[in-house]
């Protein structure tokens, strides 16, 4: 896939006025209502602003009043307009500054951005009208059966953006699945950059996940598993095992009280480190070698998330529109398309001895590859020796 070159000025000029008159602009303005004013500055020179007026956006030269000003460089910014990069990546690589106001502010302005550059939709639960393949409404929680309707599937998973199947991997399974994860924690070092790790409210610094399962004998034949692949068929494109960051199978394992690292995500989008133009759709599975309950932690989904845009929030944030929350048992399945917004909050029970554990597969298009020719585009994340993986918002400080 090529994508053309941009002229900075040219671009701001000409291409994205006639854009926002043919009704972007009233698109993104929708999306950074209650926001200040943004403004790229390049290193190669030249600057333009984006300022909300109402129901438009107004674009001009130079950055002199905007709110915040963030300085890249050219290939950066060109990778936003293309949906090859995206600001949480470029912001975890280092490879932008925040001249003027606070970076997270680019972060904020994401939705409005892809509204502006590429026309995308925003994600307004009062507008959705979910319906299953008989016309009633879609019951967002429903579970299936591997056997069941493959239509039945395929459908739900084109109207949500996700599915959750039960009972796909017996017990004996399960449990060889479990032993090679136990391993994987006994084997997993801090900077090995095959692990992300956080620290708890005591201090203690805590493994979080391991992305080199895929080297093991049990874990590894996840990735051609026919049931598995039975569900990636699912898809609205045709899409294969890709290895991804890591050994190409990850091992997730959940814990209470995590106050710094990625243990619990936010609201976000797996193509958010960057490469949707290239990436997408992806198809993620995520197998469950433990229960996920509230109480152990779980995943939250955003229904029809995939066909739109929504700004990244924390997972606990009390202004969400009506989610899914998909409680498993050991050997049950979720897949989810990589656009649809999920989440993955905290325990809510700090007295256990155990949490979720799960593993992770990745399904994408045959030709999906980085557009910069590196593995994986979570590899910015492994920027600490100590193996942490910071929170956006600490890095954005720096920035």
């Amino acid at each position: 896939m090529s994508f053309p070159p941009l002229d900075f000025d040219r671009y701001h000029r000409e291409t994205l006025p006639l854009a926002l008159d043919a009704g972007r602009g009233a698109l993104a303005a929708r999306a950074v209502h209650g926001l200040g004013s943004l403004a790229f500055r390049l290193r190669e020179g030249g600057a333009y602003s984006y300022r909300p007026n109402g129901d438009r956006i107004e674009i001009y030269p130079g950055d002199a009043s905007a709110d915040t000003v963030i300085e890249l460089d050219h290939e950066a910014w060109q990778g936003l307009v293309h949906e090859l990069e995206a600001p949480a990546g470029l912001l975890y690589a280092g490879r932008l500054r925040c001249v003027r106001g606070h970076a997270m502010q680019l972060m904020a302005w994401e939705a409005g951005l892809r509204a502006l550059y590429n026309g995308r939709p925003l994600y307004e639960a009062d507008r959705l009208d979910l319906r299953d393949r008989s016309g009633n409404p879609l019951d967002i929680e429903r579970s299936f059966a591997l056997d069941d309707d493959r239509d039945e599937l395929r459908h739900f998973l084109d109207v949500a953006g996700y599915l959750f199947v039960r009972g796909v991997f017996g017990a004996d399974e399960v449990e060889a699945f479990r032993c090679e994860a136990e391993t994987l924690r006994d084997e997993a070092r801090k900077g090995d950059r095959l692990s992300w790790w956080g620290k708890n409210a005591a201090g203690e610094e805590i493994l979080c996940r391991v992305t080199r399962a895929g080297d093991k004998p049990k874990l590894g034949t996840l990735v051609s598993d026919p049931r598995l692949c039975a569900l990636a068929d699912l898809s609205s494109e045709r899409v294969v095992h890709k290895k991804g960051e890591g050994g190409g199978v990850t091992v997730i394992f959940k814990h209470p009280q995590m106050v710094e690292g990625l243990g619990d995500l936010p609201w976000h989008r797996d193509c958010g480190m960057g490469g949707h133009a290239v990436l997408c759709p992806v198809l993620i599975a995520s197998i469950y070698l433990s229960a996920a309950t509230p109480e152990t932690g779980t995943l939250a989904m955003l229904p029809a998330s995939h066909r739109a845009s929504f700004g990244t929030r924390p997972a606990n944030h009390p202004r969400m529109p009506r989610t899914a929350t998909l409680h498993a048992q050991p050997g049950d399945v979720s897949i989810h398309y990589g656009d649809t917004m999920h989440a993955a909050p905290p325990p809510t029970d700090v007295s256990r001895d155990g949490y979720r554990i799960s593993a992770i597969v990745g399904f994408a298009r045959p030709d999906a590859a980085h557009h910069r020719g590196e593995q994986s585009y979570n590899d910015v994340l492994h920027g600490r020796e100590d193996g942490q993986v910071e929170h956006l918002e600490r890095v954005a400080e720096r920035a």
